[in-house]
């Protein structure tokens, strides 16, 4: 049953990144932020910056100090998982599926060089949805996938690698 409801929701063109052409859009809302000073520098969001006020330092591994402090693929993972975990309550309330409240997504943002030198990312998203059945879990998944902004904007370009658990 889940498989023809999530088939039923993907096929919206509306929902569906693959359903043609580029699609009219409409504004929603638009988060403003300024960076000074690179990967050791800060962040801030310009409409308040009580919203958003972040030192960034760069990672041990790419030759940064270790400073507390975070960096772009800290934010890129926070963003993501949160924009995915809300795009699952959206496919769960179209499937009418219930999603449990103690659902979680975590996004691990891998940050590395292809094989032609130019920097690039990898993510992989770990979903847990308890007390569900394995059949509805995987449906609420596929099709967050279609939904979440952050899977349009990586889908082509990124390797996204999902699992999901119950």
């Amino acid at each position: 049953m889940a498989y023809y409801l999530t088939r039923s929701l993907l096929s919206l063109r509306a929902l569906n990144p693959l359903g043609g052409s580029i699609r009219a859009f409409s504004n929603m809302y638009t988060a403003t932020c300024t960076a000074t000073g690179g990967r050791d520098g800060q962040v801030v969001c310009d409409d308040d910056r009580s919203h958003l006020d972040v030192k960034l330092t760069k990672p041990k591994q790419m030759g940064g100090s270790g400073v507390a402090g975070t960096n772009p693929e800290e934010l890129f993972a926070a963003g993501y998982s949160a924009c995915f975990l809300a795009a699952m309550g959206l496919a769960a309330q179209k499937l009418k599926t219930p999603l449990p409240k103690s659902s979680s997504v975590s996004a691990a943002v891998t940050i590395g060089k292809h094989d032609n030198g130019n920097f690039g990312f990898k993510v992989d998203l770990t979903v847990k949805i308890p007390n569900a059945k394995q059949e509805d879990a995987d449906a609420i998944t596929k099709a967050a996938h279609y939904i979440c902004p952050y899977s349009h904007a990586t889908r082509n370009n990124v390797e996204v690698n999902i699992k999901t658990t119950i």
